[in-house]
């Protein structure tokens, strides 16, 4: 199944996150607590890896058969541990929030649908996680009810999809409203920022700076391409200031058929 829509897999307020000595929770080995549970930076690592294995024996597979050799930088993906860390306690909330909540959550996406968008073969962790991710996000966002839409919300869902190359970077309020239509996804990114944000308090979330600013794994449908970003957890009081604006990716006369709202 492909996205057909702004999936609302992004939180837009701040999870408060905290350092590993708010806690006094301080080992560097660890990447995340999650309540009771902990992630090792050997994790992170693990998940990473494979990755990175998977993606260049696939390069070198599919170059072979060309009758080509790829170099170094074609034998490495673009995946990174920050986006481990993000999957795996965005994976660990969410379903806390399914759990307490009795929701039920239906197996829609699976690592081979998303594999080619991913550039990431089905087999490797990283792919699952994310087929896992979306599927609790989707959860989520069909049940909670819709936040109220503010221009913070906005753009700071814009800012994080403009910094993956997504749409035109340097919108002003209105236009991005303009490109986002009813902004119902917004609603549903706040809500399940909200949710998020509560269950982050609960279980006392706990993040080895090297991991910060912790993002949530999102995606965006632009035309039949996905674009994989994350949005950065950021003060509340200031939902975008912290969110970077990267050069021009898409040109002007892509901009309106960039996002489909």
């Amino acid at each position: 199944m492909r996205a057909r829509r702004l999936i609302a897999a992004a939180s837009v307020a701040a999870l408060g996150v905290l350092s590993l000595t708010a806690c006094g929770r301080m080992s560097p080995d660890v990447a995340a607590y999650v309540g009771d549970r902990t992630y090792s930076v050997a994790r992170v690592d693990e998940v990473y890896d494979d990755a990175q294995s998977r993606f260049a024996d696939a390069v070198r597979q599919q170059a072979a058969e060309a009758g080509a050799v790829p170099t170094a930088d074609q034998l490495r993906s673009a995946v990174t541990r920050q986006d481990v860390v993000n999957l795996l306690v965005s994976i660990d909330l969410g379903k806390r929030i399914v759990a307490e909540r009795g929701l039920s959550v239906t197996d829609q996406f699976t690592p081979e649908q998303l594999a080619p968008e991913l550039r990431m073969p089905p087999q490797a962790e990283y792919a699952q996680l994310w087929g896992e991710w979306v599927d609790i996000s989707m959860a989520l966002n069909q049940k909670l009810p819709p936040a109220e839409l503010s221009d913070e919300s906005v753009m700071a869902v814009y800012h994080a999809i403009a910094k993956a190359g997504g749409v035109q970077p340097g919108l002003t309020v209105a236009q991005v409203r303009q490109l986002f239509g009813d902004g119902g996804f917004v609603r549903s990114a706040a809500a399940l920022s909200a949710a998020m944000e509560e269950q982050a308090d609960k279980v006392d979330l706990s993040v080895n700076p090297r991991f910060t600013p912790l993002g949530v794994p999102s995606f965006v449908n632009r035309g039949q391409e996905l674009i994989f970003y994350a949005l950065p957890y950021v003060e509340a009081s200031s939902p975008v200031t912290e969110v970077s604006t990267p050069e021009p990716a898409v040109t002007p006369a892509e901009q309106n058929g960039a996002v489909a709202p």
